[in-house]
């Protein structure tokens, strides 16, 4: 790995690593909505790991692998957010959903049920599932979900302000941890189950159906309605105060 001089080989690094590109790749894409095609993942994380190897110090005081893997993800997203991979048309249509939801959790005092929210919606219980399948990827956080309208700043512009700047620590520090947790506590016992699942145990779409004894759409459904439900929870209790 390394030539004659001492001196990391970058393109020794390149090679052995790729496959650890494709690796992240698939994961991601295992997580996201059917329109993403995974070689633009590979491409952009490719990006990443060569950015790894030109920044790269070996007295960086971490591995190279983990100084990659944060580059590459973080390449990933950038790709992803730039193509804006989830169709207005469907964030517009789960934007509704959460209005709905937040209309009924004010006048029930409670956690409204599927067939309600199709109500609301004035839809049948068919066509909100569908609408949930559709919103397959849906996000609880976006960038412009951070947009200061009286001052015209991002949030993440905001604390971005150098290479060594960490945005997410930042959002952590302002109590939005505590009010994802709570949201989750809030979620419908099923939703919640789905949920640690997904994020804590890390099981795809079909294993989590075969452990609940439903469809792999049917897991897709239930989690874009739990996405659905925190944004919901967190818009009211959470980001006014982030703005």
């Amino acid at each position: 790995m390394y030539t004659v001089s001492g001196k990391s080989d970058k393109n020794q690094l390149l090679e052995e690593h790729a496959p650890l590109v494709k690796k992240l790749a698939h994961q991601m894409k295992a997580k996201l909505p059917p329109s993403v095609e995974v070689d633009d993942l590979i491409q952009a994380g490719m990006i990443g790991l060569l950015d790894a190897v030109t920044r790269y110090e070996e007295n960086h005081g971490a591995q190279f692998e983990t100084y990659a893997v944060q580059r590459i993800r973080g390449a990933m997203l950038d790709e992803l957010r730039s193509s804006d991979w989830l169709p207005r048309s469907i964030r517009q249509n789960m934007r509704k959903i959460e209005v709905a939801m937040n209309k009924l959790q004010q006048k029930l005092g409670r956690t409204p049920l599927e067939a309600e929210i199709a109500k609301e919606l004035k839809l049948s219980l068919e066509e909100y599932q569908e609408m949930l399948g559709e919103g397959s990827g849906h996000q609880l956080v976006y960038y412009e979900d951070f947009h200061d309208k009286d001052e015209g700043e991002h949030f993440l512009d905001r604390y971005c302000v150098d290479e060594q700047s960490d945005p997410l620590k930042a959002l952590m520090n302002t109590g939005f941890r505590d009010a994802v947790i709570r949201a989750i506590e809030a979620l419908p016992e099923r939703e919640k189950i789905l949920m640690g699942l997904y994020y804590e145990q890390e099981m795809n779409l079909k294993e989590i159906g075969a452990v609940m004894g439903v469809s792999e759409s049917r897991v897709c459904q239930l989690h874009s309605q739990a996405i659905a439900r925190m944004r919901s929870r967190l818009r009211e209790q959470a980001w006014t105060g982030l703005a």
